[in-house]
């Protein structure tokens, strides 16, 4: 069960292999709920989507600087940040 004062900023793959970045503070529901449709105009029409990158945070502003700098980034520059992270 995830700490309800964890900030999360996470990267999903959709189904046309585009990438969604977003924050949430509970990641389990809010994959589900971009699955269920429910989530992001972008992911709705994108779905399947999978959680393939995540970073815990104290606090939102953090998590959500995170994402925006991860959105500045070109696609080539993500997937490099994404495998950085992973090693």
């Amino acid at each position: 069960m995830e700490k309800s004062n964890s900030h999360y900023f996470y990267v999903l793959e959709c189904a046309d292999q585009s990438l969604y970045a977003g924050y949430t503070n509970n990641l389990e529901k809010r994959v589900a709920v971009h699955n269920a449709g429910k989530g992001a105009k972008y992911t709705r029409a994108r779905s399947p989507v999978k959680c393939i990158y995540k970073e815990e945070f104290e606090t939102k502003e953090e998590a959500m600087r995170a994402e925006y700098a991860f959105k500045q980034l070109t696609r080539t520059q993500k997937i490099m940040y994404i495998r950085r992270g992973e090693s």
